[in-house]
C-alpha cells in the first residue's frame, strides 16, 4: 500500500501528544474491522512549553515472534534538535507511543491509512504490472575500456 497524503480516501490525519502528565498513547483498531491499518508517522516535535532537555519517544509494539519489543524512535532537546521527520514511518496497529525519558510535550503526527479488502486486490495487481517491467530491463554490461 502506497502512502496517503490528505485528501485521499483511506487516509486520516492523527496526532497525539504526551506530557509528563500523560505518558503514553496507544493506536488500536477494533478487532472486528477487516480492513487493513496502517498508521504512517510523519513528524514528532517537541511543543510550546517544552524545557531544554532529552526527551526519549518509544514506539512499543509485536515483533515477528509476536513478542513486545520497545524501540526508542527520537531523543529531542529544545536547543539542539525540537523535531525529527520520520518520513511515514509504517507501523501496524495496536502500537504504544511512550515517553521513556523527559517531560514534553511531544507531539507526534502522521497518517492512519485505512485499506479495504475489496482495494487489497486492486493494488496487487499493481504491483505485480511493476515487477513485471523491472524484469525487462536489459543486463546492464561493463563499461568498456
Amino acid at each position: 500500500m502506497e502512502p496517503r497524503g490528505p485528501g485521499c480516501p483511506g487516509s486520516v490525519l492523527f496526532g497525539c501528544e504526551l506530557t509528563a502528565s500523560t505518558k503514553s498513547y496507544t493506536f488500536q483498531v477494533d478487532k472486528e474491522d477487516d480492513s487493513d491499518h496502517i498508521l504512517a508517522l510523519s513528524v514528532v516535535c517537541l511543543t510550546d512549553g517544552a524545557k531544554d532537555e532529552c526527551n526519549v519517544v518509544e514506539v512499543i509494539g509485536r515483533n515477528h515472534e509476536n513478542q513486545e519489543i520497545a524501540v526508542p524512535v527520537a531523543n529531542l532537546k529544545l536547543s539542539c534538535q525540537p523535531l525529527l521527520s520520520l518520513d511515514n514511518f509504517k507501523l501496524q496497529p495496536p502500537v504504544t507511543f511512550r515517553l521513556a525519558a523527559g517531560s514534553g510535550p511531544v507531539h507526534l503526527a502522521g497518517w492512519h491509512q485505512i485499506m479495504h479488502r475489496e482495494d487489497a486486490s486492486f493494488e496487487e495487481d499493481d504491483d505485480l504490472s511493476e515487477e513485471e517491467g523491472e524484469e525487462e530491463l536489459p543486463p546492464i554490461m561493463p563499461a568498456k575500456k
